[in-house]
């Protein structure tokens, strides 16, 4: 029992400083790593406002240009009947008047 002890006695004694030793190094490492962190982070919200911005300009244009597409339909679908008579009346008047070409 005694040598129990003592063995544990022994491994506590190597442990611990090793546990000491392991969060000192991951401390350092955190601190020299911080400015990055803190870099990256200013980087991702920039870009993220920048992504959100762009993302709402292009949204509003294609809402502008699916609005005036609708529109447009809606505003030249009753004219197409008068554009195909007009487009066969001046198909009608070209080819009745040819165009003299000069060889």
């Amino acid at each position: 029992m005694e040598v129990l002890v003592g063995l544990i006695v022994l491994g506590a004694l190597i442990a611990l400083p090793l546990l000491v030793l392991a969060a000192v190094a991951k401390l350092l490492l955190a601190l020299v790593l911080l400015p990055f962190k803190i870099l990256g982070a200013l980087f991702k919200a920039a870009f993220g406002l920048l992504a959100g911005l762009l993302g709402l300009a292009f949204g509003a244009a294609g809402l502008v240009v699916g609005v005036l597409v609708v529109v447009g339909v809606f505003v030249l679908l009753p004219l197409l009947p008068f554009l195909i008579l007009g487009g066969i009346v001046w198909l009608a008047l070209k080819a009745a008047h040819p165009v003299a070409r000069v060889a």
